[in-house]
């Protein structure tokens, strides 16, 4: 089946659009394309929306480059004179001072200040929250228009767009028009009405579960648009919802945020712009008092500000952006493009017995009313026979053609990514769980990820001494040190931050900012340091914000003595590099011999080994004041101090590391910490192993390609790590056939989860510019919750293979009895409303049953299934032609030889022996369906009667397989059974569940594949059945 199934392999992530087309010109049989291909990307669309978006795209950058022109054009004149009035109550007048770019106005106005004073609002204080409904009402709410979602109605119209159903509706009307004029009322139309009646059933489960799978998706988008951002109201910092920001707003930005609204710059530093989702223009626009416009739906690339916010949701360019974009669609995962083209296959083939079984049954017909010379002569009789002859074969193609299938993948995710929601792990992207299942390697973070981001300074080296900062009940202890170093030494703690220190209403302290650098404040809060009183008596001249590729932050500010001074924080190598010269015990400025930094590295290698995270503290004072335009100094710094700040692991992720490499994923940790914090850490964890290797970013940036191949699969740990070097890391594995997990929480990191497999942002530490490039967003920021995901991405894998081993069974059972019934008797044992009830069972109750099985621990200790396996397995061949065999055994004889075995006799005899052969089908599929649960294990109990989905549907299934043939016989062709037919019937059925066992005990061929963790084989992704303790 692989080499007709060519034409359906698509890559999990960036599938190009030769690829997407491909495989949907290979769909040549679809029963019902606007349901089939509801969640599937709309190629036509989609390039429509990208002409679109590139049109306006382009029309704004053009109009944004002529008032930026326009301004700099009229910074010469004298701004004119405004009534400031005219803004304070209008929301369209306000919005156009930052859409236009009118700086005459901004001047007019008195800049940030006077805008905030026309709309009522102080910059210090923020608004009050008493005032929100308010300004909603006169500005707006910060949410742009959206297309209403589907309704039920339009689920069960979608259904209703089946062909064969169409068909089937169709001969149902003519049945009963031709049945009452023979036969009259009622009789004539019991036969119609059944269909009709099965056709609703269908139609409406079928729309049911689509809708219910639409409210998932629905909730899910929803926790997709939730961001959150800083602002300033009440008088305090606090987070709220973007959604929930007014006119008024004073919002906090920093690197890797949206600008969620229009706005005006307050105040801020080294503020860089990304406008390419707004503009395309790729060159980042630097932001300041003089060019103060902040545009909604824009990144901050670099800096952090205040920004005032004058423009919400439709008022904004971003927001009339979104309203103009429609969905087109997500790319389709590579499980669902596969059974596409399994569907195709199956259907083609039960297409051709479909028609060969009309041929068949008519060509009897024709032929035996010939041989009784009635061929000149016909009646409505006669067109009723072959009526029923073409809506038998229509049925066929209904049950033929696994419609299904690829929905079920669907369904399937759907439940995970619910499912993975409760469990802290926010899936973007359908294909992501479904790769997840596939992964065999998973580079993390370590810090937040793997330890808790609860941070405390737990030692530190100043004066030339080491200093525990706590007892050993976490306690602070004294720490003496002269007054000048402790006096410089909280200037560096409180000035060189880009967190602050707030108090609620009650007078609270608390700290809004990065753990580090929240730990770092918290040791100068503790050590009797006020950072308010630090703050106000010096002025900020400038700062360059820390990022993860100068692994270091710094700032200028002017001291209340008129000096100017600098100070820096950051990686301990690199800080220490940009020292000349160190604080004593006294408190004298020394010169740093290489004694004393070679001591003072052994420091920083003892704090790291004991797993600190290690920064160090220098300033510098500047001669001569200090040019804004220039950067800070880069060296001659004084060093003040070593941190050593403690980060525990979190719980349960020494198990999660062991679980990971049970199930043949290698973990990596890619850190920008010292190599020996990082060791100490991965020692702790278990990621580092006798034999693995754990090399620093400037290492492994001069390895060759050649030597990249010999060490990468050793690689464990890498140290002092960049996000280039993550990334070229990630690309280099890709490249060996691996498939990559990646985390990710800075900005820098978006290139890294844009190429891995699989790309994790962190909910709590993550910027959202790492979000929208991440496929999973981990709320919780612990390793354990990738973990979930990898083991729901293989039952999601796993239970589409239960699915489709249950639904071939069924396939090629009601196909063959059907087809050599008619060859052999001239009339099919099931009617239409018998197989569209079994489609119903295979089909959409088969997808809930099976599909979404919770995953089990057993899915953990196994290797991962590799891209290139089949995925309808040698063992699944096994089961499937194993059972279809029994069951077309027991079927053929009770065709043939039912009413002499069961000892039938009367008027009624043979439509006696149809209901009991459906009857005896019907509970053969359903302990096949059981017998599904698990492909190669034999104990298929375990969990069965905690998963309600499952137990709901087997129990539905029987009830209504009652109500059908005791009380509905006279639309569904059945009349009611003796309880020991009934008997008869469920232990037929009831045989198959040994035979599964037998069948299980029967080897097949498998392919054994070594893993380079620990040498377990891999065949077709199941494990063998070695021992009791597997059954």
């Amino acid at each position: 089946m692989d080499e007709y199934l060519k034409d359906f392999d698509v890559p999990g992530k960036h599938p190009s659009e030769a690829a997407l087309k491909r495989w949907r010109d290979a769909v040549s049989l679809v029963r019902n394309r606007r349901r089939r291909f509801r969640h599937v990307a709309d190629l036509e669309k989609r390039s429509v929306n990208q002409k679109r978006l590139c049109k306006i795209k382009e029309d704004l950058r053009v109009t944004f480059l002529a008032m930026r022109a326009a301004v700099r054009f009229m910074n010469a004149h004298q701004p004119r004179d405004v009534n400031v009035s005219e803004f304070s109550k209008n929301p369209d007048k306000l919005a156009s001072i930052v859409r236009n770019y009118d700086i005459k106005t901004f001047q007019a106005l008195n800049g940030a200040e006077g805008i905030a004073k026309a709309i009522n609002v102080s910059i210090k204080e923020g608004i009050k929250s008493s005032d929100l409904s308010t300004r909603q009402e006169i500005y707006g709410i910060n949410k742009y228009t959206e297309k209403p979602s589907k309704s039920f109605l339009m689920f069960i119209w979608d259904a209703l767009h089946d062909l064969t159903l169409i068909i089937l509706i169709v001969c149902a009307v003519v049945s009963i028009g031709v049945g009452l004029a023979t036969e009259g009322w009622p009789d004539g139309i019991y036969d119609g009405l059944g269909i009709l009646l099965s056709i609703l059933l269908v139609v409406t489960v079928t729309a049911v579960s689509d809708y219910k799978q639409s409210l998932q998706f629905k909730d899910l988008d929803k926790e997709k648009k939730k961001i959150s951002t800083h602002v300033t109201r009440d008088e305090c910092r606090k987070k709220v919802s973007i959604y929930d920001l007014v006119v008024g707003d004073i919002v906090h930005l920093s690197i890797g945020d949206q600008v969620p609204a229009d706005g005006i710059f307050i105040s801020g530093y080294n503020l860089l712009i990304d406008e390419s989702s707004l503009t395309g223009e790729s060159d980042y626009v630097h932001i300041d008092e003089k060019k103060p416009f902040l545009l909604a739906g824009t990144k901050v690339q670099d800096g952090s500000a205040k920004m005032l916010v004058t423009a919400v949701g439709m008022k904004t360019e971003w927001g009339k952006l979104m309203e103009t974009l429609s969905e087109e669609g997500e790319d389709e995962t590579p499980l669902q493009v596969k059974l596409n083209g399994v569907a195709t296959i199956i259907g083609k083939i039960g297409l051709l017995f479909a028609i060969l079984t009309f041929l068949v049954l008519t060509v009897r017909f024709l032929v035996e009313k010939a041989m009784r010379n009635e061929f000149s002569s016909w009646s409505s009789s006669d067109a009723l026979s072959m009526l029923d002859y073409f809506a038998t074969a229509v049925t066929i193609i209904v049950v033929a053609v696994p419609e299904g299938l690829p929905l079920a993948v669907t369904l399937s995710l759907a439940f995970a990514m619910k499912k993975l929601m409760n469990d802290k792990a926010l899936v973007r992207h359908l294909s992501a769980c479904e790769t997840m299942g596939s992964s065999t390697c998973i580079c993390t973070d370590k810090t937040g990820t793997l330890t808790t981001n609860r941070m405390v300074v737990d030692k530190i080296w100043v004066s030339g001494e080491i200093k525990h900062v706590r007892d050993c009940e976490g306690r602070v202890l004294s720490s003496k040190v002269s007054e000048t170093v402790s006096t410089v030494l909280l200037q560096g703690i409180f000035e060189c931050t880009g967190s602050e220190v707030v108090k609620d209403k009650n007078g609270k302290t608390s700290i809004l900012g990065t753990p580090t650098e929240s730990a770092i404040l918290q040791y100068g809060l503790d050590t009797g340091g006020d950072f308010d009183t630090v703050r106000n008596e010096s002025k900020i001249i400038k700062m360059e914000p820390f990022n993860s590729a100068k692994k270091k932050m710094s700032v200028i500010v002017a001291l209340p003595d008129g000096k100017t001074r600098a100070f820096c924080k950051g990686a301990s190598e690199i800080v220490l590099g940009l020292c000349d010269k160190i604080i004593d015990g006294t408190g004298e400025i020394v010169p740093l011999y290489k004694e004393k930094t070679e001591l003072i590295t052994r420091v920083i290698e003892e704090f790291a080994k004991d797993a600190l995270r290690t920064l160090c503290l220098a300033y510098m004072d500047v001669e001569g004041g200090f040019d804004c335009r220039k950067n800070i100094p880069e060296s001659g710094y004084t060093l003040i101090a070593v941190v050593g700040i403690k980060d525990p692991l979190r719980p349960g992720v020494k198990e999660a590391v062991e679980t990971c490499l049970a199930a043949g994923i290698t973990v990596r940790m890619v850190t920008g910490d010292n190599i020996n914090t990082a060791k100490a850490i991965a020692k702790e964890c278990g990621i580092l192993t006798e034999g693995g290797l754990a090399i620093e970013g400037p290492d492994f940036r001069t390895k060759t390609t050649e030597e990249l191949n010999e060490i990468a699969p050793r690689i464990q740990v890498m140290a002092r790590s960049s996000p280039t070097d993550k990334y070229d890391l990630v690309k280099h594995l890709r490249g060996t056939s691996e498939v990559v997990a990646v985390t990710g929480d800075g900005t820098n990191d978006a290139p890294a989860l844009h190429e891995s497999d699989i790309g994790f942002a962190m909910g709590i530490a993550g910027t959202e510019v790492a979000k929208e490039q991440a496929d999973v967003i981990v709320m919780d920021d612990d390793f354990a919750t990738i973990v979930k995901v990898a083991k729901w991405g293989r039952a999601v894998y796993i239970n589409i293979q239960k699915f489709v081993q249950f639904q071939l069974t069924v396939n090629i059972v009601a196909l063959m009895i059907n087809f050599v019934s008619a060859c052999i008797t001239g009339s099919a044992p099931l009617t239409a409303v018998q197989l569209l009830w079994v489609n119903l069972i295979m089909d959409t109750l088969g997808a809930l049953a099976l599909a979404t099985e919770p995953p089990n621990d057993g899915l953990m200790q196994r290797p991962p299934v590799k891209r290139t396996d089949s995925f309808i397995t040698k063992t699944m061949w096994r089961n499937i032609l194993g059972q279809s065999i029994y069951q077309m055994a027991v079927l053929f004889v009770l065709t043939f030889s039912g009413k002499t075995i069961l000892n039938l006799q009367g008027e009624n005899s043979t439509t006696v022996l149809n209901t009991f052969i459906f009857n005896t089908f019907v509970f053969c599929q359903v302990f096949n369906e059981i017998n599904s649960r698990d492909i190669d294990k034999i104990n298929i109990f375990r969990g069965m009667f905690s998963s309600w989905i499952f137990m709901g549907v087997m129990t539905a299934t029987v009830v209504f397989q009652v109500i059908i043939v005791e009380f509905l016989g006279t639309f569904a062709s059945t009349v009611p059974l003796d309880w020991k037919l009934w008997l008869l019937s469920i232990v037929i059925g009831l045989v198959s569940m040994p035979i599964a066992v037998v069948l299980k005990c029967i080897p097949v061929e498998k392919t054994a594949v070594k893993e380079q963790h620990d040498d377990k084989e891999q065949h077709d992704g199941y494990d063998r059945l070695d021992g009791s303790e597997q059954v």
